[in-house]
């Protein structure tokens, strides 16, 4: 107890001293400490501590890298002993490859010999730490070894610096971090100066929306600004495509018959002229005047003759059901070893299958590639129709997009598809990521999961992709850093609102205003928040290396008639099957219906003159089975003889918007391994420890399979009959299997690269096996077994022991496999 309390005396004493040394004296004129740290303008290092090494994860090669560790007032860095001199006329990066933000820090837990301890601003070390463990937010797990040599107030009073300066759950603390890293007035010069990615489309100008038109051929649309002050919808874009029929002053009057006033609004044409909306429900306690609906029929058929509502309340998980699926996932992948709470290996895989994080995932995909196989037989328009249109809404309309439109999935294209479908769509960015931890009840990762259905996506077919891995692993760890003015706002109302620091008020006669205060300018302490885009601000020049791979140029589209391919003159057949000039239908569940109150003012609203006079154009059941034909085909267009679409598949595609349609299995639906997993080896290290002298159990999986390949490829084996090669990966998109009708699920899982099975280390024959529990007299602690920094051997790699009876546990053989 007396050494607690004088440790906690020495620690309240001597801080401030040690941070107005190293504040003042640490770092030069040009922003680079005398160990080698580069500080952005206006950061002070806290302190250091020397000698210390980094664990290094499985993709980084494995290992420890030495170097100095320090603590800012916005990071945790870390520099590697051999890191190259910092170029001081470079542009500032916020964070290094091997540094934290202190607001995406967790929980620190200080490790000693026999013992973890959580480590908060007001507890006390009773020991020395010998690990240092800290727990992100974006699920990573970063682990510092202090050395032998490392001066032992160094670990102490480093541990205690993280854990009182991270962010901790309260209010106002966004906006101190943000000043740490941006309310420098050098940094504040900074980013006035950062010009846009001209590369991509921001659409935040009536000119951005016009270039999409174009872009996608949607020509009997247009840009409506009578949403430009935000007075029909506060969270509706200021700029919103509607048919051209439709005029401003008959369209101010449909935004009271929406919740929220979330108009039906164009979102995406396909090629074969289909056309995609989404929209919030309709308000039934409206009355529906007689030039009201014509004007919603409009802008709900779009000059098409069907319309097709896809509602997504029954089938979709709500935001409740997307935040604690992965507030399991994520305890089950990201462990914690301040508990003693731990899941046994044999119940690894079921416990992931409880989670349903996997069967959102699956649930998504599916209803996206059934809107991507309607939107595909071209003359009707698909609307996406969520009670608010904030969140499914955004995450289905982007996902089909990236299904069927080959610009999306290029780097600039899939960012464009972002801002357009999310940020200035209005999702609710600042409410479901809860930055401030002030709502539990609004938070929900629906933006985490498109992430990971786009990256499922890029896993079946990565030769359509531009973007790699990389670029969304980015992207997901950017969710976590309030830093980004993309994420900072629930509606392009309140982003416009911080950056031109006006206030509005609201009258019944003008609507929405915005109040200018005499003599008011940008609040000094507020800094400007960049975008998300500018990767140069977040990352080095090596890492932005690995966002894009190089992909073939697409195919240039037809010339388009009309903006539509199909040059038929018979525009009111879908399917095969004739249609009625204004039939709605409801896709659930994977079928169609015609419910009496699809459209509340053709089954009870209005009057009766008009219901009489529309009477023909009334949904019929007789064209169901037309649109289910078209929604099972694969293909419609017509294949050379003695082909199939199998076999086309495996030449190319036939037409680039060919869309996506993913495999849905159980095997083809794996972990997101590289985001997820990213600190499951620190956990299952401690919860089974390993001494130095062997290995993981992943490695010994993956020798025990190599060493099979190797007495299999040396067994003698009859001769048979040449077959043709098959490739190991087919990118089909649909199972023809029709003996149990099931559609967009495949009849058999993809065969795994062998590439994949190799072990990590050497071929294990080369070295000698290792005793397992052998120990030496090197240092050990509780966590990792380490040598000791005074006994200087080479890190060398260990293999397991062949050991038949071995138990390898389930959580290792399916991260292997996924």
């Amino acid at each position: 107890l007396m050494l607690g309390l004088l440790t906690d005396f020495k620690w309240q004493f001597s801080v401030p001293q040690q941070e107005r040394m190293l504040s003042h004296s640490g770092a030069n004129a040009r922003g680079r400490d005398m160990f080698g740290l580069r500080c952005l303008p206006g950061e002070c290092v806290l302190q250091r501590a020397v000698l210390v090494r980094k664990k290094l994860t499985a993709k980084e090669g494995g290992g420890w890298l030495s170097g100095t560790l320090f603590c800012t007032h916005f990071r945790v860095a870390f520099v590697p002993q051999d890191c190259p001199k910092p170029d001081d006329n470079a542009d500032p990066v916020l964070l290094g490859d091997h540094d934290v933000a202190l607001a995406s820090i967790e929980k620190v837990v200080a490790v000693g010999p026999s013992r973890t301890k959580l480590v908060t601003a007001n507890s006390s070390l009773k020991f020395t730490p010998e690990e240092l463990v800290l727990y992100c937010r974006d699920l990573r797990v970063l682990c510092f070894l202090f050395d032998r040599l490392t001066p032992d107030t160094q670990a102490v009073e480093i541990t205690y610096t993280i854990a009182k300066t991270y962010q901790p759950v309260k209010p106002g603390t966004v906006l101190s971090f943000q000043n740490a890293a941006l309310g420098s007035v050098e940094m504040k010069q900074f980013l006035s100066n950062r010009r846009r990615d001209a590369h991509m489309n921001w659409f935040d100008s009536l000119s951005d929306w016009e270039q999409e038109l174009e872009r996608t051929g949607a020509h009997g649309w247009r840009v409506s600004s009578v949403n430009d002050r935000f007075e029909m919808s506060t969270s509706l874009p200021r700029f919103n495509v509607v048919p051209q029929k439709v005029l401003d002053t008959e369209l101010k009057k449909t935004f009271a018959h929406f919740n929220e006033g979330r108009i039906p609004r164009w979102c995406w044409r396909h090629p074969r002229g289909s056309d995609l909306l989404r929209m919030a429900s309709f308000q039934n306690n409206i009355y529906h005047e007689k030039d009201d609906i014509r004007n919603l029929e409009l802008i709900l058929f779009g000059g098409q003759s069907v319309c097709v509502v896809v509602e997504l309340g029954e089938e979709m998980p709500s935001p409740t059901d997307i935040q604690m699926a992965h507030t399991r996932l994520r305890a089950l992948c990201l462990g914690d070893i301040s508990t003693s709470v731990s899941v046994p290996d044999d119940k690894w895989l079921s416990t992931l299958e409880s989670t349903h994080w996997l069967d959102y995932i699956r649930c998504s995909l599916r209803k996206a590639a059934e809107v991507a196989c309607l939107l595909r037989g071209g003359h009707l328009t698909v609307v996406l129709q969520e009670v608010e249109d904030r969140d499914m809404t955004c995450l289905l309309s982007s996902l089909v997009q990236v299904m069927c439109d080959p610009h999306c999935r290029t780097q600039a294209g899939f960012q464009s598809l972002v801002q357009k479908e999310w940020v200035m769509a209005g999702h609710r960015f600042l409410s479901r990521i809860n930055y401030h931890r002030d709502s539990d009840k609004e938070e929900a990762p629906v933006f985490l999961l498109f992430l990971d259905c786009v990256w499922q996506l890029w896993v079946q077919f990565p030769s359509r992709f531009q973007l790699t891995g990389e670029f969304l692993l980015a992207l997901h760890d950017s969710l976590h850093l309030p830093l980004f003015s993309s994420f900072l706002a629930n509606c392009n109302r309140e982003r416009c609102k911080r950056s031109q620091n006006l206030s509005q008020s609201y009258t019944p006669v003008n609507g929405w205003r915005d109040a200018v205060p005499r003599g008011t300018s940008l609040d000094p302490t507020d800094p400007p928040l960049p975008p998300v885009w500018d990767w140069v601000l977040q990352y080095s020049s090596q890492r932005r290396a690995r966002f894009t791979q190089p992909v073939p140029p697409p195919v240039p589209l037809q010339p388009t008639l009309n903006g539509n391919l199909n040059t038929n003159p018979d525009t009111h057949r879908v399917g095969g099957a004739d249609t009625i000039q204004g039939s709605v239908f409801l896709l659930s569940r994977g079928s169609f219906s015609c419910p009496a109150n699809l459209l509340p003012w053709r089954s009870g609203g209005g009057s009766g003159a008009y219901r009489k006079s529309h009477r023909r154009g009334g949904s019929s059941s007789e064209n169901l089975p037309g649109l289910e034909r078209l929604m099972k085909a694969f293909s419609l267009t017509e294949l050379p003889q003695g082909q199939t679409t199998s076999t086309a598949n495996l030449q190319g595609p036939l037409d680039p918007y060919e869309p996506l349609l993913p495999l849905l299995l159980g095997p083809c639906i794996g972990v997101w391994k590289d985001c997820y997993l990213r600190g499951a080896l620190h956990a299952q290290a401690f919860s089974h420890p390993i001494s130095s002298s062997s290995q993981h159990p992943v490695d010994l999986l993956a020798w025990e399979v190599q060493e099979l390949r190797e007495k299999l490829a040396l067994a003698p084996t009859k001769t048979a009959p040449a077959k043709r090669k098959e490739p190991r990966w087919k990118d089909s998109n649909l199972n023809q299997n029709t003996n149990n009708g099931t559609f967009l699920f495949p009849a058999s899982r993809p065969t795994l690269p062998t590439s994949n099975l190799q072990p990590w280390g050497p071929t294990p024959s080369s070295a000698p096996p290792s005793i397992p529990g052998h120990r030496d007299g090197s240092k050990h602690t509780f966590l990792f077994s380490h040598p000791s920094s005074s006994e200087a051997r080479p890190d060398t790699r260990y293999f397991p022991v062949a050991n038949n009876n071995a138990k390898l546990s389930k959580n290792n053989s399916s991260s292997l496999g996924s």
